[in-house]
């Protein structure tokens, strides 16, 4: 009865409207507001922890080279002196959110340059500091860019499915046999036999790992009794995990 009122009344019914639509507006400046201040919030953490990164790396270097420089040497303070600038110089690009190849490269061929001018045999050890002080520069640059990335390029790390990537992908590599019997099929089809022989195992023991990459169809036996040959989800598997193993190797 009381709505059936406020229709038949057009200035209680059009204040009620206009209150909503106030309310509305509040709502939505509320939220603007909340988000403002979160970015404002997320701002200052990250210049908070840039600059007690770039702090950390400051006392580093002088902790290090104090430490690490043959002493006594009459070249130690102006060798210390220009290595503290180039290392220093790199704080800048520690600051930077996004770091490029030919940027580390060039610090990398600056840092052989002054190697070239070092006079001395023993100069190997200051520069091994040196070069331990750089290597820890460049993986807190690598560590920064991982959760700078671009969020398009980026992938939603969220939808890999558990049980799913266990079941097919984990649990049958998980055999340094069953890695050996794929990667044999790369590129030829292999018998039973001849896996046999190349992993040493026997019988229902290499049935057993066999039958592991069948159920996750990595492999198919062409017939029965046939030879097995890699499936393409097999093949994408060891590529990927040969792009890992470079990746690795320059860890």
């Amino acid at each position: 009865m009381e709505n059936v009122n406020e229709m038949n009344n057009p200035q209680i019914y059009d204040s009620k409207a206009k209150l909503e639509a106030i309310h509305q507006d509040i709502k939505r400046l509320m939220e603007r507001s909340n988000q403002e201040y979160l970015d404002l919030m997320l701002a200052n953490f990250k210049k908070d922890f840039i600059n007690s990164l770039t702090s950390y790396v400051a006392d580093d270097i002088e902790n290090g080279l104090e430490r690490g420089m043959v002493d006594p040497c009459e070249m130690r303070p102006t060798c210390k002196s220009r290595f503290t600038e180039f290392l220093n110089n790199n704080k800048d690009i520690i600051r930077q959110d996004s770091v490029s190849k030919e940027t580390i490269d060039e610090k990398k061929a600056e840092l052989g340059e002054i190697r070239k001018s070092a006079p001395f045999d023993k100069c190997d050890v200051c520069f091994s500091e040196v070069n331990t002080l750089f290597d820890k520069q460049l993986k807190l640059i690598s560590s920064r860019q991982i959760y700078q990335a671009n969020e398009e390029e980026k992938p939603d790390i969220s939808t890999i499915p558990e049980e799913i990537m266990v079941k097919s992908v984990l649990e049958p590599l998980s055999s340094k046999q069953r890695l050996q019997i794929l990667k044999s099929m790369a590129s030829e089809t292999k018998t039973f036999s001849a896996l046999s022989e190349l992993t040493g195992l026997r019988g229902g023991n290499l049935l057993f790992h066999i039958q592991k990459l069948l159920e996750s169809e990595l492999i198919l036996q062409r017939h029965e009794r046939g030879d097995y040959m890699i499936t393409n989800k097999g093949f994408n598997l060891l590529i990927m995990l040969a792009d890992f193993y470079k990746f690795l190797e320059k860890e």
